[in-house]
């Protein structure tokens, strides 16, 4: 189910212990001609968050609903990165076990930071890790599953961001969100969808890996072929139905950008707003650029920072002459 506005004020409350709230800052306004007409984009910092991305919102709105007993057996999760390190820094703080599934492409800085936190971290195929998400268990992990995404917790936890945007931007015409399992998204458009139905939730996906857009364009979850970029954070081979069908009754939109455009939001956010945003962090800012957000006041959420300083680097290198050209 969908979280009510009552469960995402509960969540409120869980969290603020250990989610800190974020800035939202105008995205570079000495060069709005990048921009399309009538639009201003705004950049929701989650990456400041302690771990450096959003997931410790959802993570902490479900660890602080679980029962002593259950929080007592430890906890596990599957993630590429962002989620691990959410549940793996609450587990730490509480004392107790955690065991992260990790895919094998997920990013080495990830991985370390995990083990930097203490979880025990079990590498898996990328067929393993989906099947977690849907068995919600995993052979050899013991502990109480924390789901990434597919949770009204998670999304009550995610949906707390929509509130801090409403509240520094009232008159906030668009939010784009990256699109992962689409707890994030669902979560923010579940908040709008009281406090502000006229807002425009969009999720935002890189190409070769938009399950969602494909979705929305065959009219139900289909599977394609995923190809893996520097954006890891977000993109699967498909939506799980549930989320699709939540998705679809709140209203979310589709943009898709290429991974150059990505590339070039994540150094123009850098080089403009001395922010350092991940490939997942950055997508919502390309599909806002390129007007695919639509116009007006929009936010874009810059989920997470959690990228190799040496993946930057190469970014600079490879696409600095391109668009500079």
């Amino acid at each position: 189910m969908l979280p009510t506005m009552a469960d995402i004020e509960v969540a409120r409350q869980r969290v603020t212990a250990h989610v800190w709230r974020t800035p939202l800052v105008r995205l570079d306004p000495m060069r709005t001609e990048l921009f399309a007409q009538n639009t201003e984009i705004y950049l929701k910092l989650e990456n400041l968050q302690s771990i450096g991305a959003f997931k410790i919102r959802g993570a902490a709105a479900v660890v602080g609903d679980l029962a002593p007993e259950d929080l007592a057996r430890g906890l596990v999760t599957a993630s590429a990165g962002n989620m691990a390190q959410a549940v793996a820094h609450l587990a730490r703080e509480m004392g107790v076990p955690c065991t992260v599934l990790v895919p094998n492409f997920a990013p080495e800085t990830k991985v370390a930071a995990n083990e930097r936190l203490g979880a025990h971290v079990i590498r898996v195929t990328y067929e393993q890790w989906w099947q977690a998400f849907h068995d919600r268990v995993f052979p050899g992990a013991e502990g109480t599953f924390v789901h990434a995404f597919d949770d009204p917790r998670v999304m009550a936890g995610n949906a707390t961001i929509a509130l801090e945007i409403l509240e520094d931007l009232p008159d906030v015409a668009a939010i784009v969100t990256p699109w992962g399992g689409g707890g994030l998204t669902c979560g923010v458009a579940s908040a709008l969808a009281t406090a502000k139905p006229s807002c425009r939730v969009v999720a935002a996906e890189v190409a070769g890996a938009a399950p969602y857009a494909a979705a929305v364009e065959a009219g139900r979850p289909v599977e394609i072929e995923y190809k893996p970029s520097f954006v890891d954070g977000i993109g699967s081979r498909s939506v799980f139905p549930d989320m699709f069908k939540w998705a679809r009754m709140l209203g979310v939109q589709s943009a898709v950008a290429s991974v150059d455009e990505v590339a070039a939001a994540l150094l123009l956010t850098a080089e403009r707003n001395h922010v350092i945003a991940e490939g997942a962090g950055a997508c919502p800012v390309a599909c806002a650029i390129a007007g695919r957000a639509g116009g007006g006041k929009v936010v874009c959420v810059v989920s997470g920072g959690n990228i190799d300083l040496e993946e930057v680097a190469l970014l600079v290198a490879t696409y600095r002459k391109k668009l500079e050209s």
